[in-house]
């Protein structure tokens, strides 16, 4: 059916994109008090991008994305998360040759073939951060501040903030091995894809949401287990700055993400009670990532956050603002003359930056303002025989019911006051 759109993907609709605008204005306010600046990238890339820079061990390289060969035979995908793509551009537009930190925003859609449920949509939207350049524990700290900040302005202060440390490639080596000699004997109980993991990437064991795999993996080794000397120093001070802000935090140990590039600092947040993924959020360091994409060593920190689960978190909690859309004057002409009196009028009033419509349908003066009603504009301005006569307009207060005769003049001065 021509009429129907693809599974996962939803249409935004007038009286809905005003809560998106809503939430993107606070997310472009606080990034720039915090210092950040937007990016916009590409919606599709070339899928060796992802390959690398995502991990080919993650669920989403291998089941998720949407990739297809274009005219020139070339393998494109779909972008299914936003860090690898600011990546890129860090690197080919040179953004690395500038002044360090490079601190950067972005809002807008990813695309994952996922099953559909409540807040997860094939086609989603995220809103994220990223950091290039800047290797101290201050940094960590700074973004999720930001996004406990960003969270705080739309009224969601129920939030769990869950941190961890995944440690650096030596670390991750060691708690590979005591990972492994962990699941080894009961490797056979694990799910088909935790056995293909126990040699490829043993630490996405402890992400899986099987319900047998969570129980085996109760006891397993992890990553907060397993830091050098280094990383547990680094770690140690990105929680001091955090109590130092007063910001309460979760340390979760099991807590690895789903993406390959994580080293150091990990952190989701849940917001309990929407449902079965309570995850609205989440990000981490990836000081390897930059250099695998084939730049310089590059320390790097970022997160992202669903706006589609931000919605459901805010609707749940009552927490949407009252938003006032449409014109805030409607203008009713009756006859021919009038209505061309009407329509510049109308020209006049947009101008002076006061929203303005009028009717197009040709309905009589008495449609004509029940149609206003239902709109829900604060005044009519009236224009019928007797008002082109005088050269006046009648200004209806649609509140208080009452309404004056005044020039044209008049009722544009006394509308922008």
């Amino acid at each position: 059916m021509l009429t129907t759109r693809p599974r996962g993907t939803a249409d935004i609709l007038p009286g809905q994109t005003e809560n998106w605008q809503y939430i993107e204005n606070v997310a472009a306010r606080v990034c720039r008090e915090y210092g950040y600046r937007e990016i916009r990238t590409p919606i599709f890339e070339h899928t060796e991008l992802f390959i690398r820079g995502v991990g080919e061990s993650t669920d989403i390289v291998e089941k998720e994305m949407y990739t297809f060969r274009d005219r020139g035979e070339r393998s494109i995908t779909l972008r299914p998360e936003g860090t690898a793509s600011v990546v890129r551009a860090y690197l080919e537009d040179k953004l690395h040759a500038g002044p360090q930190p490079v601190k950067t925003y972005y809002i807008g859609p990813m695309f994952r073939y996922d099953r559909p449920q409540a807040g997860r949509l094939r086609q989603f939207h995220q809103f994220g951060i990223e950091v290039f350049g800047a290797q101290q524990p201050a940094a960590d700290a700074e973004v999720m501040a930001l996004a406990m900040d960003f969270y705080g302005r739309l009224g969601l202060d129920d939030l769990e903030l869950h941190i961890n440390s995944l440690g650096c490639p030596e670390c991750r080596a060691v708690v590979r091995e005591k990972l492994q000699q962990y699941f080894q004997p009961v490797l056979n109980e694990l799910c088909t894809n935790c056995q293909d993991r126990f040699t490829r990437n043993p630490l996405r064991i402890l992400d899986c949401k099987a319900s047998r795999c969570a129980e085996l993996a109760r006891e397993a080794p992890t990553t907060a287990d397993c830091l050098c000397p280094d990383c547990r120093a680094h770690f140690e001070k990105v929680r001091q700055h955090m109590q130092d802000l007063g910001i309460p935090y979760i340390l979760d140990k099991r807590l690895v993400r789903g993406l390959d590039y994580y080293t150091h600092t990990a952190f989701e947040i849940m917001a309990p009670g929407i449902g079965a993924q309570s995850s609205i959020g989440g990000g981490g360091r990836y000081n390897g990532l930059v250099e695998a994409c084939g730049g310089p060593p590059t320390p790097g920190i970022g997160f992202a956050l669903g706006l589609e689960r931000i919605l459901l978190a805010l609707e749940q909690r009552g927490k949407l603002p009252d938003i006032k859309v449409g014109p805030v004057v409607f203008l009713a002409a009756i006859g021919d003359r009038a209505i061309r009196e009407g329509f510049s009028l109308l020209a006049r009033l947009r101008a002076a930056g006061i929203a303005a419509d009028m009717d197009y349908q040709g309905r009589s003066l008495k449609a004509q303002m029940k149609y206003a009603g239902k709109m829900g504009v604060r005044y009519a301005v009236i224009i019928g025989e007797n008002e082109l006569q005088k050269g006046s307009v009648v200004l209806r207060d649609m509140i208080a019911g009452s309404q004056r005769e005044i020039s044209k003049d008049e009722a544009i001065r006394a509308l922008h006051s």
